[in-house]
């Protein structure tokens, strides 16, 4: 009797998700609208921002994963679904992801979420994580709805008053999630102590890394914000040439130029690398005593850019040693046209030196 009651009790699990899908079917669309726009508001904003990330990735939860979760029985009653009604409980039916690439940057697009979007929770997962005593990765998930602001315009309407996910992670952290994928153990546990030994090195080699990453990128800004600091104070003996403080250099001595490009500074500070010089006060002492303007002249007839003006007084300053240890020396081209350069300056009037950077390190190991 009591098994006959029992099996009368049982919940049709499959009629349940069956009915759940049928509905999500009919609204599947919008939430694959959703979450496209909701990816785009994220690119451009965090673009006006100036927020650097590595990608943004947006879906609609597919109807076979929905239909999974639709059936899952709840913890408390195993008997009873965890949803009851999956349509409405079911938060992630339209979810995106951004990836940055360093864990400051994380916050910074968890504020940016904020102010964006009307949030109704946010969770650290490796909080959660870590409470719950399992494995697993790090990120901040999100639950929010189009903000007001928003849903009021026309293109928006549709989209009022859906719940989406919205996950913030490092690009580490998303390594670790995708590997996450194939490991059957979720509870630390339940894992055999070889393996969780392993999660656990793993875990913390990953968060070293992020962490290494971020204090890279500080410890680069700092030196160059002390390369700029240095340029306007005149002190360079320790300033190493690196294509941002040469830009900051030549700025301060020759004059800003708008039309340079990175890739210009970049391969310039090369060449000057090849050419023996380690710091700005070696620049410096090269080019002293020289006119760029009168030099420019000279070669061309007139005054040019910024670069073309500095690597023509480098010409005048170092001479031949100039031209055969140029990167493109080899060059029977390249090295006549230097050559050409070099004799319409003599020919003006402006005496030829022959510099060499000191072979004495001036920087500290």
């Amino acid at each position: 009797m009591n098994s006959e009651a029992s099996a009368v009790s049982d919940f049709d699990f499959e009629a349940h998700s069956s009915t759940a899908v049928g509905r999500f079917r009919t609204v599947r669309s919008d939430y694959e609208h959703l979450a496209e726009v909701a990816k785009r508001v994220l690119m451009e904003t965090l673009a006006v921002s100036e927020i650097r990330f590595h990608s943004i990735e947006a879906r609609a939860k597919s109807l076979e994963s929905f239909a999974k979760k639709a059936a899952k029985p709840s913890e408390a009653d195993p008997n009873k679904p965890k949803y009851s009604d999956p349509l409405r409980e079911i938060t992630d039916l339209a979810g995106v992801r951004v990836i940055t690439f360093l864990p400051r940057t994380v916050e910074q697009v968890c504020a940016h979420v904020e102010r964006e979007f009307t949030v109704l929770e946010r969770t650290d997962k490796s909080v959660e994580l870590l409470d719950e005593g399992k494995l697993g990765y790090q990120s901040i998930h999100f639950l929010v709805q189009m903000h007001p602001n928003r849903t009021r315009l026309a293109e928006y309407q549709r989209h009022g008053g859906l719940t989406f996910e919205i996950q913030v992670r490092t690009l580490l952290q998303h390594a670790w999630a995708e590997m996450e994928h194939d490991i059957q153990y979720k509870s630390a546990a339940v894992i055999p102590a070889i393996i969780r030994r392993k999660f656990i090195a793993l875990a913390g080699m990953l968060e070293i890394a992020d962490r290494e990453f971020q204090s890279l990128q500080d410890e680069d800004e700092r030196l160059r914000q002390q390369a700029r600091e240095s340029v306007q104070t005149g002190e360079l003996s320790t300033v190493e040439i690196t294509p941002d403080a040469l830009k900051s250099y030549l700025d301060h001595r020759l004059g800003s130029d708008g039309r340079m490009t990175q890739w210009s500074y970049d391969f310039t500070a090369k060449m000057l690398r090849k050419l023996g010089f380690e710091t700005l006060s070696q620049l410096d002492d090269c080019i002293s005593g020289y006119d760029d303007d009168r030099v420019s002249r000279a070669v061309w007839g007139a005054r040019q850019g910024q670069l073309s003006r500095f690597e023509d007084t480098l010409l005048a300053s170092m001479g031949n040693y100039f031209v055969d240890r140029h990167p493109w020396a080899r060059e029977t081209d390249w090295s006549d046209r230097l050559r050409t350069r070099l004799d319409r300056i003599i020919k003006a009037g402006i005496t030829v030196g022959s510099y060499t950077p000191s072979v004495n390190r001036q920087l500290p190991d």
